[in-house]
């Protein structure tokens, strides 16, 4: 007889990451078939729900803790919920160091910490966000470089701390920044791609990570890549640390070209950053997937439609090998001539002519064309910019996709976790992480979600990302495939899923290993957001052939 266990103990924290491993942990001990240590959060509270738990959420908040167990008999609940305690209480205790010799006392804070060694220049901040004012202000007065990986202020405050910040001669690369590369060296999500000679700036963590290592899959290296916030070039913000980042870029020798990388920036805000770009003296190309109209372009600066355009332009001037991107980006997804990459595509000056392989070279897409499942497109993202291109390539051909973070306004979904025909999700939206670890660290909250999608006879294609690198799940395939695998045996026939693949050859979870494993569980897997999109609209009827005539 199953017993489930439900505790909730009042203002007791513990940080996301520590209760997504208490939970792992808790799942592996014998007879526990479902274990979960999370924030009393909204969006935890009703994943709970949806796996039978009953909590009685009324008083509860982010600093209540609640622990739910599913287990085979009375002995064995009982003896997790021991478990779950021990794990919770060790991991609130650090190593003591042992030993006889003396231990010198933590610094308490980050300007106590500048003070103690003069050769610090960087602080990396990830702490709740109604700290974070606090903390960015100290590092500034610390003189402190800050990598800002959490969220929690308003427009208003952000440009006031990044005026300090440029004021000082510092940077600061946040709040909302997920992503940057600074003389070789990752902060945040970052892959292990090569040195070279291309700079990017980017609003976008994931949008930073998907052309760094389209370049490193052709051989072209990064010099640095600096992270700016998802708000940066918001008209209340004015692209504060993206000019910055670019005059910087603009004195570095090692930077011989420029890719700028954002969802569709403040129309006024653009031509700002086109001008400044222009003003470096170095080709540039920016990147805003999903914008209308491009902003008036000076001498030397073009404009990609999507990341993957980006990287071909970048890679074509760095060795003329900007078409072998275009084979990359069909790695392993067997599209044939039927959903061709047109990288050139929507370039403005200097355009490109669509990819093909180099001579003598095979083309890696070879698995034949995906099957024919028409239906409904639900998108399934942990990166919010690889959400916002694939988006936008779909609703350019069926319209209207609604989601919560959309196109349009009146696109927003009533109720992000619930879809209305095409529907895209960013899952690493603040809503949807607030008391949980990042969805490229847990994905329990999507892969629990594609379960619902890839059941509803509504749904033709799942459309998602996985995104490897440093501070990422370390086998992401590994937990998706198997559901992939047993989505696609309960409806044979009726659905594909698509997965856009973002990583490099070096990373450590391993880029080969991880698609083999999704195509072995019938997935479609593709090298870039936009690919994938176009893979999706093909599966479902939607694109007709490689030049996406409407059906």
């Amino acid at each position: 007889m199953t017993v489930s266990r439900v505790e909730v103990r009042r203002g007791t924290y513990h940080d996301s990451v520590t209760l997504m491993l208490v939970s792992r942990q808790a799942e592996e001990l014998p007879g526990v078939e479902a274990a979960a240590a999370v924030a009393a959060t909204p969006v935890n509270l009703e994943l709970l729900a949806r796996q039978g738990f009953s909590v009685d959420g009324g008083g509860l908040g982010p600093g209540d803790l609640v622990v739910c167990i599913r287990a085979s008999d009375e002995e064995a609940a009982s003896q997790a919920m021991e478990g779950v305690e021990a794990l919770l209480a060790g991991a609130g205790h650090g190593g003591s160091g042992g030993g006889s010799g003396a231990i010198a006392a933590q610094p308490r804070s980050l300007r106590a910490a500048a003070r103690r060694d003069p050769h610090l220049n960087l602080a990396v901040l990830s702490v709740p966000g109604r700290h974070l004012h606090y903390e960015i202000a100290e590092a500034l007065r610390a003189g402190l470089h800050v990598f800002c990986f959490s969220d929690g202020l308003d427009p208003a405050t952000e440009a006031a701390c990044k005026r300090a910040a440029a004021e000082r001669g510092l940077l600061l690369m946040g709040p909302d920044c997920g992503t940057a590369i600074l003389d070789g060296v990752g902060l945040g999500f970052a892959n292990a791609v090569r040195r070279g000679p291309v700079g990017v700036v980017g609003a976008s963590g994931t949008g930073i990570q998907e052309v760094t290592c389209l370049l490193d899959a052709v051989g072209v290296g990064i010099s640095h890549a600096i992270g700016v916030g998802g708000r940066d070039l918001s008209p209340e913000v004015g692209g504060l640390m993206t000019l910055r980042a670019l005059e910087l870029l603009a004195a570095d020798a090692a930077t011989e070209r420029l890719v700028v990388i954002s969802k569709p920036p403040d129309p006024e805000v653009a031509r700002r950053v086109a001008d400044a770009a222009a003003a470096t003296g170095k080709p540039a190309v920016l990147a805003f997937p999903g914008l209308g109209e491009p902003p008036p372009l000076p001498a030397g600066v073009a404009v990609a439609g999507s990341l993957e355009e980006a990287a071909a332009w970048a890679a074509g001037g760095a060795g003329g090998v900007g078409n072998r991107v275009g084979a990359e980006v069909a790695f392993g997804a067997g599209v044939g001539a039927r959903v061709g990459a047109a990288i050139g595509e929507g370039m403005t000056e200097p355009r490109r002519s669509a990819p093909s392989p180099p001579e003598g070279e095979p083309s890696p897409a070879a698995d034949g064309d995906p099957p024919l499942t028409p239906g409904a497109i639900r998108g399934l993202f942990s990166g919010g910019t690889l959400c916002y291109e694939a988006m936008a390539v779909v609703a350019g051909v069926v319209g209207r996709v609604a989601s919560n973070i959309p196109l349009r306004p009146g696109w927003r979904l009533a109720d992000p976790h619930r879809s209305e025909g095409h529907t895209f999700v960013d899952f690493g939206d603040d809503a949807m992480t607030e008391g949980r670890a990042h969805p490229m660290i847990d994905p329990g909250l999507r892969n629990e979600r594609f379960g619902r999608e890839a059941a509803d006879p509504e749904t033709g294609v799942v459309l998602l990302d996985v995104v490897l690198g440093y501070g990422g799940h370390p086998d992401p395939a590994g937990e998706l495939a198997p559901l992939v695998e047993r989505a696609l045996a309960a409806r044979p026939g009726r659905l594909t899923v698509v997965v856009s693949l973002c990583g490099a050859a070096g990373d450590p979870q391993g880029l080969d290993g991880q698609a083999a494993a999704l195509r072995a569980a019938g997935a479609v897997v593709a090298r870039s957001s936009a690919q994938a999109a176009r893979l999706a609209l093909a599966a479902a009827g939607s694109w007709a052939a490689a030049g996406g005539e409407r059906r």
